[in-house]
């Protein structure tokens, strides 16, 4: 298994209000989520403000490091919506309208009594030799450049994004993941999860603390491509815990 290629992404949250913490970000956990299904590791996140060369060096510094980079946020019809310019500006491309973007706004607000007014004509515009990803819920279309995905900030709409993108990446073996948890106290528990790791080469073990009750337990999350590998780790560490009498609950507390 440690042969096996690991295709990785990156994610570069964009916008000000995330930074604030005027909104929360709800995309990364989706995209992580997802990417686990299509092969690929999530690997960083970053989060940037509406700033064009900010925008640019951190896509400069990710985009080379990764398969995979998705941005999320700022492809709007208002002046602060500039990921279309920075990302054509970090890839030295020009910034085009898109002829099939703008006919499917065409359509999307001639069905609605709308019309294609300026503002609404910059979700049209993308980087020179874009394709486009569809968005079932507002007809702004997602964009697609090489190993980049420009996607919607607003989650329901990345969600969309992300299912019409299915199957559509190159990736390895979907991540397996199982939970388990006890009211055992990590400091208690390190070692076995350690001896864990060691006797299940492939696998990985988070361990996710909490108080409760006036208690203190925690979660185990056991990942690995190989579900074989999964179910006897979960195995040895259910009966580990048992041993050091640390009754187990599938699926966590």
């Amino acid at each position: 298994m440690s042969d096996e290629r690991i295709w990785t992404a990156a994610v570069l949250v964009i916008g000000d209000e995330i930074l604030s913490g005027r909104t929360q970000d709800k995309n990364v956990a989706q995209i992580a989520t997802w990417l686990d299904v299509q092969g690929i590791r999530l690997r960083e996140v970053r989060i940037v403000p509406d700033v064009e060369d900010e925008i640019v060096d951190a896509l400069n510094a990710i985009r080379a490091r990764y398969d995979y980079v998705f941005t999320t946020g700022g492809i709007g019809p208002t002046h602060d919506d500039i990921t279309v310019d920075a990302v054509a500006k970090a890839l030295g491309v020009g910034v085009i309208v898109h002829p099939d973007a703008r006919a499917i706004l065409e359509r999307y607000y001639s069905a609605r009594g709308g019309e294609l007014t300026e503002a609404r004509l910059r979700m049209a515009r993308t980087p020179d030799g874009a394709e486009l990803i569809p968005n079932r819920m507002s007809g702004a279309p997602g964009i697609r450049i090489g190993n980049l995905f420009v996607m919607a900030g607003v989650p329901h709409i990345t969600a969309g994004m992300l299912d019409a993108l299915t199957g559509e990446l190159e990736g390895g073996a979907p991540l397996v993941a199982e939970t388990i948890g006890g009211w055992a106290p990590e400091s208690e528990v390190a070692d076995l999860l350690r001896q864990g790791e060691k006797d299940h080469p492939g696998v990985a073990i988070g361990s996710y603390p909490f108080f409760r009750e006036g208690k203190v337990g925690a979660n185990f999350v056991i990942r690995s491509t190989d579900g074989a590998a999964v179910a006897a780790c979960v195995a040895m560490l259910t009966a580990g815990l048992e041993a050091l009498g640390y009754p187990v609950t599938a699926d966590g507390i």
